[in-house]
């Protein structure tokens, strides 16, 4: 049977990755992915869910090596923009942007007590649909699996790590009220020059409408989405489902249709 590292490897091998850039994802120092692909040693819970994560798949997926598994892990910045007649049912990678928008929400309003990593998977989940609903293409295009807490981006874990170790932001845990939270605290201010006017326009209005909600009410408001009702628990929410929202959540105008 094929051991956890030799499938780690494999998939690494078929993302056309090399050792340096896994370990940077991952977190960990490059002689640590090799010594966890050569079995030398032991992986933790953790980093076996942000593996799984990094791969778009499940942890069964992961440890199993029969299962037949299509890894997407092409960088955004290698690909043309999408025409904007387009419908991109495949969520393009683009962790640059995914970067800047984390740290233009937190130097915006990561101050506020209620602003921990719930309320930031929540916010990035309707930027990223909002935007596609308006426009048909992407804005971060990152990958948003249904759970029972709301849509939660898979890429979040990798990026973060990425930003911790290159220190543009710091992790801080505690309490908020009686509840454990995770809080992002900026160390540098977010490059507003990867965004175009609209994209900066969609996501003030997406935080003016939402960055006051704590993690229970962003996630009730998240179950009542048509793209997190209509998709299977466990599954990745395929964007195309905004054209489908009810009037309550769509952000399209008269004037988009046009």
């Amino acid at each position: 049977m094929v051991s956890i590292g030799a499938r780690i490897k494999e998939l690494r091998l078929r993302a056309g990755m090399s050792q340096e850039d896994l370990s940077l994802k991952l977190g960990v120092k490059r002689t640590t992915l090799s010594q966890m692909e050569s079995g030398d040693r032991k992986i933790c819970v953790e980093e076996l869910n942000l593996l799984a994560e990094i791969f778009r798949m499940t942890l069964d997926e992961l440890a199993n090596p029969s299962a037949e598994v299509k890894v997407h892990l092409e960088e955004a910045e290698r690909r043309a923009e999408p025409e904007p007649q387009m419908r991109i049912d495949v969520p393009q990678k683009n962790s640059l942007k995914f970067r800047e928008v984390i740290l233009y929400i937190l130097n915006k309003i990561g101050a506020k007590p209620n602003i921990g990593e719930t309320v930031l998977y929540k916010l990035l989940y309707f930027i990223d649909f909002d935007y596609y609903e308006k426009y048909e293409v992407q804005l971060i295009g990152a990958t948003y699996r249904k759970n029972k807490f709301g849509p939660t981006p898979l890429e979040f874990k990798a990026i973060i790590q990425q930003m911790k170790k290159v220190e543009d932001l710091m992790i801080v845990t505690g309490k908020y009220f009686e509840y454990p939270q995770t809080k992002y605290l900026p160390l540098r201010p977010a490059k507003i020059s990867v965004f175009s006017a609209r994209e900066i326009a969609l996501i003030d209005q997406v935080l003016e409408r939402l960055s006051d909600k704590n993690a229970s009410q962003i996630s009730e408001y998240s179950h009542q989405d048509v793209p997190w009702l209509s998709t299977l628990d466990g599954q990745s929410i395929p964007y195309e489902s905004v054209f489908y929202r009810t009037p309550a959540y769509s952000v399209r105008t008269d004037e988009d249709e046009t």
